[in-house]
């Protein structure tokens, strides 16, 4: 049974009620795995130090931001009436699970995805928020959950919550480098293909990266074809599938993580 088969087989899925006030949120509970928000208190610029922190039990699995033709993205909302924005959410470099249509892209082990929060105003702040997420092994169980904990100006920093933030910040891809970078990218619309040229840390055929693209909606991406290694470059061409609707891939409107052994980078591609 495919996660989409099995989604639809469900006649509902998980919901949480709002957690008690606190600087972590309540446990959201499920089957495969628990969620909850974990925040600091906010910095000098207002910034929120926060994170989606997903407690996966063995065996299970979740997904990453563009998760595959079976996969659920994960999903947050943030209620701004309280006075804290949401500009969007980090993720780790994701693994790729499975091929064709069962496959899909994500994380076998417990993992947190860092919210980028920011206060709108002074003085004790309540942070609430709705999470819909997919926690899947042989069947993929849809979870929903409202989520709640409290802010309180002047109070003092939890070492503990700040050093799981901390770890999850550490965790995300780096910048590029002169020894890992993007070093050309084009969009060959007429034959629906991304061309890449990578330089990477060890680069050889034997040990090509692994690269994870999400782009606009609509949009997806196939395996690397084409694969050379030549002069420390690695080039490959991707197969992109465009929406009825869609059309040209604009320069900055594609995302590439690409891992390198325990290394990985994050850029949004400008194209040629």
């Amino acid at each position: 049974m495919t996660h989409l088969a099995a989604l639809a087989s469900l006649a509902g899925y998980f919901f949480i009620a709002p957690s008690a006030d606190a600087a972590q949120s309540e446990w959201a509970r499920s089957e495969g795995g628990d969620i909850r928000i974990v925040a600091d208190r906010p910095q000098p610029d207002g910034t929120i130090p926060a994170i989606l922190d997903i407690r996966l039990k063995p065996g299970w699995k979740t997904y990453w931001l563009e998760p595959g033709a079976s996969g659920i993205p994960p999903q947050v909302r943030i209620d701004p009436k309280d006075g804290i924005s949401f500009s969007g959410m980090r993720f780790p470099a994701p693994k790729s699970f499975g091929d064709g249509v069962g496959g899909y892209t994500g994380y076998d082990k417990s993992v947190a995805f860092p919210l980028l929060l920011k206060s709108e105003k002074s003085g004790n702040l309540s942070l609430k928020a709705s999470v819909f997420l997919g926690i899947c092994k042989d069947i993929c169980i849809p979870v929903q959950a409202e989520l709640s904990l409290s802010l309180t100006e002047g109070a003092a920093e939890n070492p503990l919550d700040k050093a799981r933030i901390d770890d999850a910040v550490a965790a995300l891809p780096g910048q590029p480098s002169e020894t890992f970078k993007v070093k050309a990218a084009s969009f060959d619309t007429a034959g629906k293909r991304l061309r890449l040229s990578l330089v990477f840390p060890g680069v050889s055929a034997e040990t090509p990266p692994e690269l994870f693209l999400a782009g606009p909606p609509g949009y997806s991406f196939g395996k690397p074809e084409n694969v050379t290694v030549a002069n420390g470059e690695f080039t490959a061409e991707v197969p992109v599938r465009v929406p009825a609707k869609g059309g040209a891939l604009k320069s900055g409107s594609v995302l590439l993580v690409a891992r390198s052994g325990e290394r990985s980078m994050e850029t949004p591609l400008a194209f040629d």
